[in-house]
Formats: C-alpha cells, structure tokens, sequence
C-alpha cells in the first residue's frame, strides 16, 4: 500500500509586497514624513545663520553649520525685561516639575490604592467627585485659583503654581492607579492581609515593588502635561518666575528688532527637548503600563 505524500508543514509563507503590506508601511511611512518634518524643519533652521535663512529654502541642510542661534537661546535672547536667555526658565520650570510630579503621583497612588483594595464609607462617591473632576475645563477654576492662591499668600510664587498642577494633576491620576490596582490579582491582596500585614504594609512591600509601569506611565504624563503647561505659568506666576515656556513665547512674540527664526527654533527644541527624553528613555515601560491596565474600566 502507497503512503500518500504530506504536505508542506508550517504557515503558509507571507509575500513581503502583499497589497496589504503596501498599504500598511505606506501608511505608516507617510504619518511618519508628517510628524518628523516639522522637526527636521526646526533642527536645520536652528543651525543656520540668518543670511543663510534669508534664501528662503527652508528644507536645504545648511551650508556652514553655527550654535550661536543655541547659545543666545539659552542664555542671551530677551524674554520681556531681561536678557538671559531660556535658562532662567528652565531652572523655574525644574522647580514647578520635579515637586509636583513627586507630590501628585505619592498622593494619587495612594488614593487609587485605597479605592481598589480597602473599601471604606462613602468610596464611591470620592471616586465620583474624582473622576468628574477630571473633566472640569480648567479655564473654569482658573479666577476661584486666583483667589485662594492671593488669600494664602501664594499668588505669583512658585509653590502656588506647583499646588496648582498637583490638584488638577490628582483627578487622572487616581483613576490610572485605581485600574491598575485593580487588575492585580486580588488573591495577593488577601493573601496579605491573612498575614497580618497593614494598609501600608501591603502598599509599600507588595503594591509598589508591582506597580513600576504604572508609576512611569504617570510620571511620563505629568511631566509631558506640567513642563508643556503655559496658561497656568502666565496666570500664576510673575516673570521673574515665569517657567520656560512662558519665556519661549515672549522670545517668539518679540516684535523688537530682526526676527530671528534660527534662535525661535533652537529656543522651541531646547523647550520641549526635557519630556521628549523622558519619553524617549522610558517608552517601553509606558506602553507596558498602558497595556496591563492603566485605561481598564
């Protein structure tokens, strides 16, 4: 009896042109064109002189590659009555961002930690109150925010400003944290509790050592929302503590001699250059946060 011969084992092999891969990468390929060109645009701008600028080719790499429009950015351009560049706003901006990551991240954790695991009198209300104060425009609490930060003289300080982003920060946050907790297994949780261990106990030995890409997700978030913020850094704060976006739209909006494109664009990339390295440098760990729960129901 003749055996009959089998067939060849395995997936059936992909056509690396399919119209589907055609589709896809071209896509793909064209988002990325339109996210990376205006970035391209600022970098070779920034490393231009102005009569090189002047020609008007604003594609073209340049011809002699100069810093200078780098170095009056950060410590020569004007920003209103002062001449030292964007360095005095970058320290300011340190100083609003570092607390208020710190502050609003501690607290919101713990708030999301104690409404997913410890269910206390009136939790669901808190949440409530939360999560609609999470999509409460900002422009609407912007004068009641004036008034309280005058009546306890923290009106145009830097403290004022970091209570500020750490209140508004605290809404999302405990939300982020809440899913997370809750998508840790519960059995951990009980487990814990069986041997004796405490609120904070099972906070800090079993929660927190668990819990790093939700903690990268969150930082990633405040410090992209706070070091970006502009609206609550004019209102809130006076120009000797204006942060450095706030200095990056004074340097742009100069109406003061010759318009210098190539320092707006090295002062524009010296801006936003702090969250994208944080993003950059922690970017596996927030897609891991975003993908094991922090936007679960």
């Amino acid at each position: 009896m003749v055996e009959a011969v089998a067939g060849p084992a395995g997936p059936r092999p992909v056509r690396a042109l399919s119209r589907r891969n055609i589709i896809l990468y071209g896509t793909l390929i064209v988002i990325a064109i339109y996210y990376i060109l205006p970035l391209y645009v600022m970098v070779v701008t920034s490393l231009k002189g102005m009569p090189e600028i002047r020609l008007g080719n604003i594609f073209s790499p340049p011809v002699e590659v100069t810093f200078q429009p780098w170095v009056k950015a950060w410590a020569q351009a004007c920003t209103g009555l002062n001449c030292d560049g964007l360095s005095r706003g970058f320290w300011n901006s340190v100083v609003i961002t570092v607390p208020s990551v710190v502050l609003s991240i501690v607290i919101a954790s713990v708030n999301g930690y104690a409404l997913a695991n410890w269910r206390f009198r009136g939790a669901n209300i808190f949440f409530t109150i939360l999560i609609f104060g999470a999509f409460i425009p900002y422009q609407v609490m912007i004068y009641p925010l004036v008034i309280i930060l005058r009546e306890i003289g923290l009106y145009g300080k830097l403290p004022g400003l970091v209570l500020v982003h750490t209140i508004f920060g605290m809404p999302i946050l405990t939300l982020l944290f809440r899913n997370y907790f809750t998508s840790i297994p519960e059995e951990l949780f009980k487990a814990a509790r069986v041997d004796g261990a405490g609120f904070w106990g099972i906070y800090f030995k079993i929660m927190l050592p668990m819990s790093l890409p939700i903690f990268v997700v969150a930082m990633i978030l405040q410090i992209t929302g706070i070091w970006n913020d502009f609206l609550f850094g004019v209102i809130y704060t006076k120009p000797e503590a204006y942060p450095m976006t706030v200095q990056l739209n004074n340097i742009v909006k100069s109406v003061q001699g010759v318009q210098e494109y190539n320092v707006n664009m090295a002062a524009t990339i010296l801006t936003g250059l702090v969250p994208l390295i944080v993003y950059f440098v922690s970017g596996k760990l927030f897609v891991r946060g975003i993908a094991a729960g922090a936007v679960k129901g």
